[in-house]
């Protein structure tokens, strides 16, 4: 009998084990056919753009023995396969090329302005979650009732409203009514420069250099941008944690945890909230990438020097190169958290690990 148990504990695990490599290397397959996919967009929109990238370099001037050469070097007269897949190569070097703007490469200029993309979504993120979680659990509590009622008009606005239009309200009132908040930009003139760059982040690069006074400016410029972004993220993740917290409320436990005794406080906090979090984490980290990746409007409108904000830029003066390198890195983070989101899901859900539906 013991034999026969442990051979059934050893054929358990062997065949656990090959399923977990198995899921391994489907969501490794996925993740390479998708950054296929992303790289294969952006090289047919660099080709199909009403912009010739040759131009771009020599100017409309040159004459046509340095137009050749140039679209020579640029490789532009190799066939289109071949063109695709230098393509490919460079990208997985880090190589995308010269910007036109700032005469610097690429990757130079997206590590210098991403920072303040990640600030953002990040300070967004935060302040969705905090507000958005708390709104959806006393929406699901109060199902049908005014307080339900006045989260999902929220909401709804948080889905309707141009972000542009909200973004220039926001300015009208708080920075040129109110004055409650700086103005567009990362921080006053007079303090740039001032703080070393060591993260990148200006709120924890002040922090470490011992300047509160430029912490409280750039808190005051990105409270306000990040409001706006955080009312989009709250609407959804309300919605979102409103519907997982109506499906445990109606489970049987609520119900039991009652029976003993408990507090209507720890049944819907402790109990239900924390049987949603498993899938309100995979929620969190795809709002976080939808921030990062859709912040396009408020850095215009805030006139914030994130990636959105150069790319925008870099597409208005037709530096082509610049454009599908920062399109490369919005996709390829957009496609990080999403694997992310997957990856806590099945860390977070015992469900998820042994394969159970």
């Amino acid at each position: 009998m013991s034999l026969n148990g442990s051979t059934a504990r050893g054929r358990r695990a062997w065949l656990s084990s090959r399923s977990g490599a198995f899921k391994t290397a489907r969501l490794l397959l996925s993740l390479a056919v998708t950054m296929l996919g992303l790289l294969m967009i952006t090289f047919v929109i660099g080709r199909v753009m009403p912009i010739d990238p040759v131009l771009s370099v020599v100017g409309e001037r040159a004459s046509n023995e340095v137009y050749e050469a140039t679209r020579k070097a640029m490789g532009l007269d190799q066939p289109i396969i071949i063109q695709f897949f230098n393509y490919i190569r460079e990208v997985l070097t880090g190589n995308f090329g010269k910007s036109l703007l700032t005469s610097r490469p690429v990757i130079e200029d997206i590590a210098r302005v991403f920072p303040a993309t990640l600030e953002l979504a990040t300070v967004a993120t935060i302040l969705g979650v905090f507000f958005g979680v708390p709104a959806g659990v006393i929406a699901a509590v109060n199902q049908g009732r005014w307080p339900d009622q006045i989260v999902r008009l929220i909401g709804l606005f948080g889905y309707s409203m141009p972000i542009f239009w909200l973004g220039l309200m926001g300015l009208l009132i708080f920075y040129g009514k109110l004055d409650w908040v700086a103005g567009p930009g990362r921080l006053d003139i007079f303090f740039e420069g001032i703080v070393p760059q060591v993260t990148g982040v200006i709120l924890i690069d002040s922090l470490l250099a011992g300047e509160p006074e430029i912490f409280w400016n750039a808190l005051s410029h990105i409270i306000l941008p990040a409001s706006v972004l955080g009312y989009y993220s709250l609407a959804y993740i309300s919605r979102m944690t409103r519907s997982f917290m109506l499906e445990q409320l109606a489970q049987e436990y609520m119900t039991t945890a009652r029976v003993k005794g408990l507090s209507e406080l720890a049944v819907i906090w402790r109990h239900a909230l924390g049987n949603v979090m498993v899938p309100l984490v995979t929620v969190i980290a795809l709002s976080y990438a939808n921030l990062l990746e859709g912040s396009v409007l408020t850095e215009i409108v805030f006139a914030w020097p994130g990636i959105g904000f150069y790319i925008t830029n870099a597409l208005l003066a037709a530096d082509m190169n610049a454009v599908l390198g920062g399109t490369v890195v919005v996709g390829l983070v957009f496609v990080g958290l999403n694997l992310l989101s997957d990856l806590l899901y099945r860390v977070f859900d015992p469900r998820a690990r042994s394969g159970e539906e």
